[in-house]
This record gives structure tokens, C-alpha cells and sequence, in this order.
């Protein structure tokens, strides 16, 4: 039976800031990424947390990740930015343009923000989740390296390419909807993979286009999607707004976010933040609509569970498996 050690969420952003920082990873970048990380960890989304410190150490140290490059921001005409990331980590180039961009919107009503020359961007709640608490409706989209096939196809030309949306509630935490155009996320293969246990039916089908549920052949294969051809053509409007629209390596291009070997994966991100033009008003109807959903028998609002998920984070820390803790501890040369 796998164990696992519970820690609060200050010490785990620690830890994995001091791992990172062992591989020459600048401090304020390493709190950066990790700060993402404990976050994803916290609200559940356990292929996106404590499980990617091994991997990006390793292409952070085999140059695949670009730890010091800077990030460069260009503001196109009055409401949209487009920052390259270098090839460096995803999220100082998030901060960046989460932070520019809000104010552009409260500015102007709308921004747009793309981010190019990028690298795997972990779970997009979290970012948008930033937005909506400034007051604003945010959409977020990314690419990722091929996974994914169009619907009836075998080759893979689609990563995961999520989606994330977040909208303000008065007095509560916001409405975040957080979803893999893949019937799971491809993190959860590779954790799958890592722990040395089989995946469910129906994730994902192996080279050959058959039914797997062994990991390893499901990363050498590719994701089902959701919805059959519906997902699918949603993973080409991701892929046009995240790789096309900020000339970004599109999904066929980008190498593995989870090998060290090969070029910088060098995909992109898309965020949208809109102000509702009467804040009062959208609240009232907002609320009158979630709660609509909120007294329907058998109904459950999405980000229901993350949102429990986050509280109790912050209330008891998180369990995070031994075998993770171990990796991470010795990459920052911590003992137990």
C-alpha cells in the first residue's frame, strides 16, 4: 500500500522551491513554479503537482527548460500582450501578462494575452482563478505536445489542449471550470506510469489504435477525447488560439514536456479577461443562475469538488505520496 506524508502548503511551495533553486533555477522563478504546483496539488490535480518536480529538474538541467531566460512582453495596439516566455517555465510569463492584462481590462473592458516560446503550463484553473478574483471573467486555453487524434484518425495532431474558464461571485469564492479536451488529462497517465499501476478503460488507445489500459502503451498511443468528434474540433480552436494565433510550435512540433531529451517543447497559451460592464448587475444574475443549479436535485455545480478540495488544503496541508516526497528531498538535498 502506497504512503504518503501530509504537509502544509507553505512548507511544500519550500520544498519544491529549494529543489528547483538546487538546480540553478533563479529563487524568485523557483517560488514562482512552485507556488503553481502546491496550488494544482491542492485543489486535486495530483499530475500536475509533487509529480513534475523530477521531470523538470532533469530538462531544466539538460537545457530543454531555460530556467534564467527572460521574459519579454510586447503590448500589441491598446488591449493585447504576447509574451515570450524564452523557453524558460510557463508561469513567470503568466504572471506577467495575468497582471498587465487585468489592468488592461479594467482599463478597456477586454484583454487578450498570448504566450509563446512556452512550456507545459500545469493546471489552468489557477491561473484564471486569478482573474476572476480582480473582478473579471477570465478564458484560458494552451496546446501541448501531440497526443491526440482527430476523431477517426490514428496519428496523433492535438495535445490535451485544455480549457479553463473563472467568473466572480459576490462574497464567494469564483466559479472555475477547468477541463481536458482529453477524457482525462495526460498527467494522470504519466502518474499512472510513475506509481506502476494500469489506467481505466476508455483513457486511452495504445500505437495501434487499440483499447489499452496499460500507461506506458497509452504514452506511446493516444488520448481519447471527450465527446468523439465534438472534442476534437474544440482541440483545433485551442490549437489555432494557442499555437497559430501566437506563433507558437503547434502540437505536431513541441517535444515531450516529460523527457529531457530534444528541443524546448515551445507551446503557447491564450487567456482572455473581460470586465462585466455592471458589476453589481452580473453578480445578481450570476448568483441567480448557480443557484438555480445549486437546488437542483442530483445537480452539482462544477468546481464544486476543487473548491472543497482547496479549503481543506488550507485547513489540514496536503497528502503528498512518500515516494514524490523522496525525490523532491533529495533534488533539494533535505532530509527527512
Amino acid at each position: 500500500m502506497e504512503t504518503s506524508e501530509r504537509l502544509s502548503l507553505a512548507e511544500a511551495v519550500s520544498l519544491i522551491s529549494a529543489a528547483f533553486v538546487a538546480a540553478d533555477v533563479p529563487s524568485a522563478v523557483a517560488h514562482t513554479v512552485a507556488e503553481a504546483l502546491v496550488a494544482a496539488e491542492a485543489e486535486g490535480q495530483i499530475g500536475h503537482g509533487f509529480s513534475r518536480v523530477e521531470d523538470y529538474v532533469a530538462q531544466v538541467r539538460s537545457g530543454k527548460i531555460r530556467a534564467q531566460a527572460p521574459v519579454d512582453i510586447r503590448e500589441i495596439g491598446t488591449s493585447s500582450l504576447l509574451a515570450d516566455a524564452g523557453f524558460g517555465f510557463a508561469y513567470p510569463a503568466l504572471d506577467f501578462v495575468i497582471a498587465r492584462g487585468a489592468a488592461l481590462a479594467h482599463e478597456s473592458g477586454c484583454a487578450t494575452m498570448g504566450v509563446t516560446r512556452s512550456h507545459h503550463c500545469g493546471a489552468l484553473s489557477v491561473q484564471v482563478e486569478k482573474l476572476a478574483r480582480q473582478g473579471l471573467l477570465g478564458i484560458m486555453v494552451a496546446n501541448a505536445p501531440a497526443a491526440m487524434a482527430p476523431f477517426g484518425a490514428k496519428s496523433a495532431v492535438f495535445g490535451t489542449n485544455p480549457i479553463a474558464f473563472a467568473a466572480p461571485r459576490a462574497d464567494k469564492d469564483p466559479l472555475v471550470i477547468d477541463l481536458s479536451l482529453s477524457r482525462v488529462a495526460r498527467g494522470k497517465v504519466m502518474n499512472a506510469r510513475k506509481a506502476g499501476k494500469p489506467i481505466p478503460e476508455g483513457w486511452a488507445l495504445n500505437k495501434d489504435g487499440q483499447p489499452t489500459t496499460d500507461a506506458s502503451e497509452a504514452l506511446e498511443g493516444t488520448m481519447l477525447p471527450i465527446g468523439e468528434a465534438k472534442g476534437t474540433a474544440l482541440a483545433l480552436m485551442v490549437e489555432i488560439l494557442a499555437s497559430v494565433m501566437t506563433g507558437a510550435a503547434k502540437s505536431t512540433e513541441a517535444s515531450s514536456f516529460f523527457s529531457s531529451d530534444g528541443p524546448p517543447p515551445g507551446v503557447g497559451q491564450f487567456l482572455i479577461a473581460m470586465k462585466p460592464q455592471d458589476q453589481a448587475h452580473f453578480a445578481d444574475r450570476i448568483e441567480g443562475l448557480l443557484q438555480l443549479i445549486e437546488t437542483m436535485e442530483g445537480a452539482r455545480l462544477p468546481g464544486t469538488r476543487r473548491s472543497t478540495a482547496i479549503r481543506e488544503a488550507k485547513d489540514k496541508g496536503i497528502e503528498v505520496p512518500t515516494r514524490y516526497l523522496e525525490v523532491v528531498r533529495g533534488l533539494a538535498d533535505v532530509s527527512a
